[in-house]
Order: structure tokens, then sequence, then C-alpha cells
């Protein structure tokens, strides 16, 4: 969902969900069509043991998020162990949830509420858009409320924000979910087609990044 586009859109995308195993099968993606290279390459810190760091862009607000997740998920599993996959929440969608996400990353307590989020949002029509309706939401959720709050306030989210910001700016992110492959490349289902598909360009992105290309 493109920034501009999130005030006019709040109904679900339908990005048709296929088998993963099945989109990898197509055709090598064509720069400047399935996929973007980026003409500034952005910084890349990885640990011992990983070679590629592939990130995902998104917000629990965005229909087409919450849409590309069960496709995610399965690729995710499916990952070689040299690749660091992250998620990472942009603030020009219901900023409070950014704020969440990295503050239940924080507690330790992100998994367990990441899937809630998106229902919530999206299925059960939860209001989710202030900082008092989250925390509203998490301490329902079994989360301790003081806790959480601290975290919200707390110099690590802040930072994180921050960073966020710096790689957005990096990756040239107006609309989610996008992913970025290695500070080199960019696609999306709305590039590639569907959300298999871009997850299968993704793939070869990981191949071009391991080899330079």
């Amino acid at each position: 969902m493109k920034r501009r586009d999130f005030s006019l859109q709040l109904a679900s995308a339908g990005l048709g969900l296929a088998l993963v195993g099945t989109a990898r099968a197509q055709g090598a993606p064509v720069e400047g069509q399935q996929f973007q290279r980026l003409q500034t390459v952005v910084a890349v810190s990885l640990p011992a043991g990983k070679k590629v760091e592939v990130l995902e862009f998104f917000s629990y607000a965005c229909p087409h998020c919450f849409s590309f997740e069960s496709a995610l998920e399965v690729w995710i599993k499916q990952l070689p162990s040299d690749v660091l996959f992250r998620q990472v929440p942009v603030g020009f969608m219901a900023p409070a949830l950014q704020k969440a996400f990295f503050a239940l990353e924080e507690m330790g307590q992100r998994d367990a509420l990441h899937r809630k989020i998106f229902s919530a949002f999206h299925v059960q029509r939860t209001r989710l858009n202030t900082e008092a309706e989250v925390l509203a939401f998490v301490t329902g959720n079994g989360i301790d409320g003081a806790k959480f709050t601290e975290a919200l306030k707390s110099f690590a989210v802040n930072t994180k924000i921050s960073r966020t910001q710096q790689l957005m700016s990096g990756y040239k992110i107006d609309s989610v979910p996008m992913l970025g492959v290695h500070g080199r490349f960019t696609t999306s289902p709305s590039m590639a087609g569907t959300s298999e598909r871009a997850l299968a360009v993704t793939d070869t992105l990981i191949q071009r990044a391991r080899q330079g290309v």
C-alpha cells in the first residue's frame, strides 16, 4: 500500500495465494519490472554465519501486508541458514503499531502477538490507532502494561524507529509490503504480480547478492 493511498484504502487486497514452489519454477525476473536495483547501496551489517539480509517493510494497518503474511510465513521456514530475515514496521501507517512492534520485540514478546495484532486489526476490526488503544489490547493479551509502557518510551525503541527511517530512505520505501534484499534490490507483490511470485523473485535476488551480481 502506498503511503499516499493509506487514508483512502482500508479494504484488503485479494492477492491470490498459490504454492510457493510453483512460483519458483517460473522464468527469471526482469530488472525494472519484477524488481528494482537501488542506485545507492544500503549498508548491511550481518552477524557471523549470515551472508544475505532480507527485509520486509510492512505495517500492521496495511491490508496488503496482512494478505501477504500467509505466503511469507511459509517462505521464511524454507530460507537457507545463511539468510537473515527481518521485518521492519514503517511509521507512515499507524505509528502507534510501529512503536508497539519494537516495544514487544524489546520484551521478547513480538512473536507471541504478531499474528494476533494483524487479526485484531483486519478481522476483528479492533481500533489500534493510539498508544492507549494498543496498550489496552496488549494487556488484554497477557502483556504487563507497565513494562510495555516503559519499553514504548525507551531509548532502544526510539533508536530502532530512527534506524527504520534511515532504512526506508535508503531503500526508497513509499509503499508496503516491500522486500529489500541485501541493500541492493527491492521487489513486492505489486511489482512481481502475486505474493508467491514476489518471494520467488526474492529467491533469485538472494542468489545474486551471494554472487555479487
